[in-house]
């Protein structure tokens, strides 16, 4: 099941988080690249101090213990959503403020 699990993100490229049992670490932002056999190559970049380095492992399927993903973020700097102008009004979210100010 984790096999097939781990095909299909690599298939769709998205960007994971990935805990290797044996080390005991977890990888974040990795891109599954290529499985082969029992064999899973996986791209992450690390920030050290003035530094960033691209990294590709190869690690045993066997040692992933588990694989998380983001489905969405939304950022805390824009107070407003944004929204598109081809979305109907009836559609389009409000911010509480502006509901409050037109009760």
């Amino acid at each position: 099941m984790l096999h097939r699990k781990i095909y299909q993100l690599c298939c769709d490229g998205r960007e994971v988080s990935i805990f290797l049992r044996d080390q005991q670490r977890w990888i974040e932002r990795t891109r599954i690249i290529d499985i082969e056999g029992d064999l899973v190559t996986i791209r992450y970049e690390t920030d050290e101090e003035e530094e960033i380095s691209s990294w590709e492992e190869m690690v045993r399927l066997e040692s992933i213990g588990s694989v998380t993903q983001k489905l969405a973020s939304v950022s805390r700097v824009h107070s407003e959503p944004l929204v598109s102008d081809e979305c109907p009004e009836a559609e389009q979210i409000h911010p509480r403020s502006q509901d409050l100010n037109q009760e």
